[in-house]
Formats: C-alpha cells, sequence, structure tokens
C-alpha cells in the first residue's frame, strides 16, 4: 500500500485532534479507516513531531542485540527504525490493536527492506503486553494513553516487561494547553470543554511522569515538549472542526449559533492562512532500576 503522507485528507469528516483512537473498523468502517491512515501519515511529517521523536531516540539509546517494543505502533514507521537500531540480533515488536493499521505495517515494512523489514507486528493492547516478564530492553509509547481509562494499568504494564536497566518513553498530547484563534475566548474553551468530554484522558501529558513513578520506574528528570501546529490547508477543510462543534451542540457546551460562528469563522482564517491551532505533546523517559 502507498500513500502520498502529505496529501489532503479523504471527502469524509476526519477525526478531531486527539481522537486517533486505535479501535477496530467494523461494517462501513473503511472511510474511517483511510482518514485515521491519512492522520496519521500526516502527522508523522510534522517537524515538531520528528524532532520529538528523535529526541526519544536519543534517550533511550537502543543498542544492538535488545528487544525494543512500540506500543500503540499505528503504520509502523518507528517501529522500522527501532529494527535498524537493535540489529538483525535484536528484536523491534509493533503492538496495536487495529488489526488494520497492522497489515498497513507489514506491507510498508516489506517495502522498505534493510532493517526495517525485520520489524515484528502483533495485535495487542498496551495493559496486557505479550511479553514476559522483565524480557524486554526499551518501550515507547506515542499518543496512546490519552486514549486509556486507566493509563496507569499501562504503566504498571510497561515496568513488569521491562528488564532490569530497561528504559521507556512515553510520549502524550495534552489537551488542556490547546490554542485556537482567532475565536472568542470563552467559545473557544466551552469547544475545549466538549472535546476533553469525549476523551478517557484529555490531560494525560501532565500525568506522564507520576503514572512512571506510581509503576516504580525512576523517571528521568529532563521531560521532553513540543507543540504540534495544525497546518492552516488543514483546517480550512473544517473536517474535525465541524464533527467537535456538532458534539458539543449536541452535548450543550454550544448553542447551533455559536458552533456556526465559531467554524466558520475558523475555516475562514484559515483559508487566508491566519487561523492557529495547537497542542502540545510532552515525553517522559522512565528507567527499570537494576
Amino acid at each position: 500500500m502507498t500513500r502520498d503522507p502529505v496529501a489532503s485528507f479523504p471527502d469524509e469528516p476526519v477525526m478531531e485532534p486527539g481522537a486517533f483512537q486505535r479501535e477496530q473498523v467494523g461494517a462501513g468502517g473503511d472511510a474511517q479507516f483511510r482518514t485515521l491512515l491519512a492522520v496519521l501519515d500526516l502527522q508523522e511529517q510534522y517537524p515538531s513531531v520528528r524532532r520529538l521523536q528523535q529526541w526519544v531516540l536519543d534517550a533511550v539509546r537502543a543498542a544492538a542485540g535488545e528487544v525494543a517494543v512500540d506500543v500503540g505502533c499505528g503504520a509502523g514507521t518507528q517501529t522500522r527504525v527501532l529494527a535498524g537500531l537493535v540489529g538483525p540480533e535484536g528484536r523491534a515488536v509493533g503492538i496495536d490493536p487495529n488489526t488494520l493499521l497492522l497489515e498497513v505495517a507489514r506491507e510498508r515494512a516489506v517495502a522498505a527492506g534493510d532493517g526495517g523489514a525485520r520489524a515484528e507486528f502483533v495485535e495487542g493492547d498496551a495493559t496486557a503486553l505479550p511479553f514476559e516478564d522483565g524480557s524486554v530492553d526499551i518501550i515507547r509509547c506515542e499518543r496512546v494513553f490519552q486514549h486509556l481509562a486507566d493509563p496507569a494499568a499501562a504503566a504498571r504494564e510497561f515496568a513488569r516487561v521491562l528488564a532490569p536497566g530497561g528504559r521507556v518513553a512515553v510520549t502524550d498530547s495534552d489537551w488542556g494547553t490547546a490554542i485556537m484563534g482567532p475565536v472568542d475566548p470563552a467559545l473557544a474553551r466551552r469547544y475545549a470543554e466538549s472535546m476533553w468530554a469525549a476523551s478517557p484522558n484529555p490531560f494525560s501529558g501532565r500525568h506522564l511522569r507520576e503514572h512512571l513513578r506510581g509503576a516504580g520506574l525512576a523517571v528521568d528528570p529532563d521531560i521532553g515538549s513540543t507543540g504540534i501546529v495544525f497546518p492552516n490547508a488543514v483546517l480550512a477543510e473544517g473536517g474535525f472542526l465541524r464533527m467537535n462543534a456538532v458534539r458539543g451542540v449536541a452535548e450543550g457546551f454550544l448553542t447551533e449559533a455559536e458552533s456556526d460562528v465559531l467554524v466558520e469563522g475558523l475555516i475562514a482564517a484559515a483559508q487566508r492562512d491566519e487561523a492557529f491551532l495547537s497542542v502540545t505533546m510532552f515525553a517522559v523517559i522512565g528507567r527499570k532500576p537494576a
């Protein structure tokens, strides 16, 4: 499967920022899956995302012969990177509950060749990893905790499978840091509150450190961070802006008139290349005591 990662989204409404869940796509869900894949591919082109991903790789220092696990691997780009770092003597495994994404990840690994072709992809969940106690050297987990009702359970699972001296990097957004403009601040606040209400863990980024410490891991003092600024070309399409607004109206956060003012105003600003929507991602490094 090939796709231009910076192409426009499909015509179907796209998912809102921060809600790129890995759930199974049922009957009639092909359009949703294509949108999910397009969003994931597009995000991986953002320089800010790439900088934080490189910061994570520099921090965990994957070495030849190690076992590295990519939890919430999506289409497998970073799993392939890990495979190249651990080499033929090591093992790189991508874990994701979405079997369609895993199919894409396997296809892309084969097409990539070289070290990336050694990457393995397995269906699984962050709170129930298919590994023995103390059998993993490195775990990376990006933008997964925000979708978990019990992120502390995932942190405990990471600690269980990590070997002494093992490293884990957990990266996630904190939707309490979202900035939106130009829009009336009161409307922006209620729009954001409707998004928060729909997410299991919208403020995930600020709690990563406490989850890892609670699981018995030592946490590095240096916390990585980056601001994701959504391109105006994406905002101008209006898909996720409208979908969030419709839900906000249905749940009583906004009136229909307020929804129209907010969405149409942002779309018009984006078409002029003057809209702004951002969220901050944080990355925390944990280490299992030797």
